[in-house]
């Protein structure tokens, strides 16, 4: 093939990725209950979907921190998948039962946004999606040992999140309650 029909081959090819990409883009990805967080992609016709009449009671244990303190914990914003794949499926949010327990390397997301800023020169980017989680009925919680061990005081944490003894007892004791244990 000569060089011309090799760069034009090449061009074409590139093109076709582009629109694939917009395409995906408007629209493949969407975020129906949490706006703007937690991206999923329905799939009408996939297996093992929620059944809408049922109560889902999830425990999210969040023990990761974000690569950087700029960046939405990941851990979190599955959580808001997860609420996102529920709903888009038809379960209403009056059935989910979601408590996201943050601990260990994870604990800082729970900052109110000037100690966040003071500890880590930024904003806290998790504010907007606890906030979203929270309209949605979801408890984001953080443990108040790991508060503790990070030598936060405990006024500094965002009075969105709720102080919980321990990730160790809130998970157990809403397992007891019948709440299903997702790590992430």
């Amino acid at each position: 093939m000569k060089p011309k029909m090799l760069i034009l081959a090449g061009l074409l090819s590139m093109s076709a990725l582009t629109v694939q990409a917009q395409t995906q883009d408007s629209g493949f990805w969407v975020t129906p209950t949490i706006q703007g967080y937690g991206k999923m992609h329905a799939l009408p016709q996939a297996a093992y979907r929620p059944h809408a009449d049922k109560e889902y009671k999830i425990v999210f244990a969040l023990t990761q921190a974000a690569k950087s303190p700029s960046d939405v914990n990941p851990a979190l914003d599955h959580v808001a998948r997860t609420v996102n794949l529920y709903v888009s499926s038809g379960v209403p949010l009056e059935h989910l039962k979601f408590v996201a327990i943050t601990y260990g390397a994870a604990t800082p997301l729970a900052l109110d946004n000037a100690h966040y800023h003071t500890k880590f020169g930024v904003d806290n980017p998790n504010l907007p999606l606890i906030a979203e989680l929270k309209k949605a009925g979801v408890d984001v919680s953080v443990c108040g040992q790991a508060v503790a061990e990070h030598k936060f005081a405990y006024d500094w944490l965002s009075p969105s999140v709720t102080l919980a003894l321990s990730g160790l007892t809130t998970v157990t004791t809403l397992e007891t309650d019948g709440y299903v244990l997702m790590p992430m």
